[in-house]
C-alpha cells in the first residue's frame, strides 16, 4: 500500500486543487474544468469581500473575473445553480445525475395547499410573462413556508416549483433571483436524458467518487464533506467505498499519523507519483474561501495541516475566536494564518480588519509582500461591476 508524509499528502491535495505551483487552471475554460474536476462549488449568497464561489475560483483560476461566472451561467448556460452539496453550482450536463434529488424537495410544501394550488398559475404567468422575481407578482399573501418562515405566497410557489426542478434561475440582478420554465434554462437534449444511475446504490458511488474529487482525498468515515447525500449512512457508505475499490475506481493509501486509511480517484495516482518524485514545488499564497471544496472536511485539513479552522459567520460575536467572514491564509503548502476583510462599494475599498498568523508562523519581508499583493488583487476584485 502507498505511504504518504503529511506533506506529501498536503502537496497532492494542493496540486490537485490547482493552488500550489503555477495556475492549471486559466479564464472561462478554466473554471469549467476546475468545476468538472470538483463536481460542484458550494454557493453562498453572503458577500463580505466576494461571495464563495467567486473566491474559490479567485484562488485558483488565473485572470479570473465576476462576469466570468454570470456569463457561463446565465448567457452561455454551461453551468447551472442548483441544490447538490447544499445550494451549489454545477455544470450541465450533471443534471441528469440529481433528477432523483428533486423528489427529496417535495416536503418542502410541508403539504400546503395554498402552494399546491398556486404553482400552476406561478407557471401560466412565467410563460406567458418571461423571467420573474418574487416582486413581480401581485399576490402579496403571506404564508408560513419552510422552517417556520413568514414569506409572500409566491416566493413560496416560485421556490417550490425550483427546488422540485420545474424551474430555473434564468438570472440574478444581485441576490434577487429571477425564475423562468426549466426549458428555457436548460437545454432540452439534457432534460430529456433518462437518470444514469438504475439503482440507490449506483447513485451513492457516482455521489461519493464525485465528493471524493471535490475534496481530493477522503476517509471512509462521518464527514461534512458527505452533506446532502440521501441515504449515506455507514452501512451503505462502506458498501459504496468496497465496491468502488472493487471497481478500481479508487485508491487506498496511507498518510502518516492518520490512524484511518484514506483515498483517492484512481486517476491521480499520477499525481502522488509527482509530489513523491519532485517534492519542492513553486510557493503561492492565496487566500482560502470558507466553503472551499478542499475545505469540507474540517478534520482532514486538521490533521494534514495542523490547521483548525472554523467558519464563525453563524457563531454568536461574543463567542468568536476571530471574526465574521475570515479567510484561511496559504503560503506554499501550510496555513500560515487568517485574515478578515470587507468591502465597502461606497468607497470603493477593501477594509483589512485583522491578520492573524499562527503561532507557529515568525512573518518574513516576503510573506508581507505576498499577503500586501493578494490584499490589493481581492480588492480590485471586489470593484469589479458585473
Amino acid at each position: 500500500m502507498i505511504k504518504l508524509t503529511k506533506k506529501q499528502a498536503r502537496q497532492f491535495l494542493l496540486i490537485k486543487h490547482g493552488l500550489i505551483g503555477d495556475y492549471k487552471f486559466v479564464g472561462k475554460e478554466g473554471i469549467l474544468n476546475y468545476t468538472k474536476q470538483v463536481g460542484c462549488i458550494q454557493y453562498d449568497p453572503i458577500d463580505a469581500c466576494g461571495k464563495n464561489a467567486d473566491l474559490v475560483l479567485l484562488s485558483k483560476v488565473k485572470g479570473y473575473k465576476k462576469k466570468m461566472l454570470d456569463e457561463l451561467l446565465y448567457q452561455d448556460r454551461k453551468l447551472i445553480d442548483y441544490f447538490d452539496k447544499n445550494l451549489a453550482i454545477f455544470c450541465d450536463n450533471d443534471w441528469i445525475y440529481l433528477k432523483r434529488k428533486k423528489k427529496t424537495y417535495d416536503f418542502l410544501t410541508r403539504h400546503n395547499k395554498n402552494v399546491e394550488m398556486a404553482c400552476d398559475l406561478v407557471k401560466k404567468t412565467i410563460k406567458e410573462n418571461g423571467p420573474m422575481s418574487a416582486s413581480d407578482f401581485k399576490n402579496k399573501e403571506q404564508i408560513t413556508w419552510t422552517w417556520g418562515n413568514k414569506s409572500s405566497l409566491s416566493r413560496a410557489c416560485l421556490e417550490h416549483l425550483y427546488y422540485i426542478g420545474e424551474l430555473g434561475i434564468h438570472h440574478k440582478k444581485g441576490t434577487i433571483k429571477y425564475y423562468d420554465l426549466i426549458e428555457n434554462c436548460i437545454s432540452i437534449k439534457i432534460l430529456n436524458k433518462p437518470d444514469p444511475n438504475k439503482t440507490e446504490i449506483d447513485y451513492l458511488k457516482w455521489n461519493v467518487l464525485r465528493r471524493i474529487s471535490a475534496v481530493g482525498m477522503l476517509w471512509n468515515k462521518a464527514s461534512d464533506a458527505y452533506l446532502c447525500i440521501e441515504n449515506l449512512k455507514a452501512n451503505k457508505r462502506n458498501e459504496v467505498y468496497q465496491e468502488l475499490l472493487k471497481d478500481k475506481k479508487i485508491i487506498q493509501f496511507e498518510v502518516e499519523g492518520c490512524k484511518e486509511s484514506l483515498y483517492c480517484l484512481s486517476t491521480d495516482l499520477y499525481l502522488i507519483k509527482e509530489v513523491i518524485k519532485n517534492p519542492k514545488l513553486k510557493k503561492r499564497c492565496e487566500f482560502i474561501a470558507p466553503l472551499d471544496n478542499m475545505m469540507w472536511d474540517r478534520n482532514l485539513i486538521r490533521e494534514l495541516f495542523e490547521f483548525d479552522y472554523k467558519w464563525e459567520i453563524y457563531t454568536p460575536q461574543s463567542q468568536r475566536k476571530y471574526g465574521y467572514y475570515v479567510l484561511p491564509i496559504l503560503y506554499g503548502d501550510i496555513f500560515v494564518g487568517r485574515i478578515e476583510a470587507g468591502y465597502t462599494k461606497k468607497n470603493k475599498l477593501l477594509e483589512v480588519k485583522n491578520i492573524w498568523f499562527e503561532s507557529s508562523i515568525k512573518p518574513s519581508k516576503k510573506l508581507e509582500s505576498e499577503i500586501a499583493k493578494h490584499i490589493k488583487k481581492l480588492e480590485k476584485f471586489n470593484q469589479e461591476e458585473l
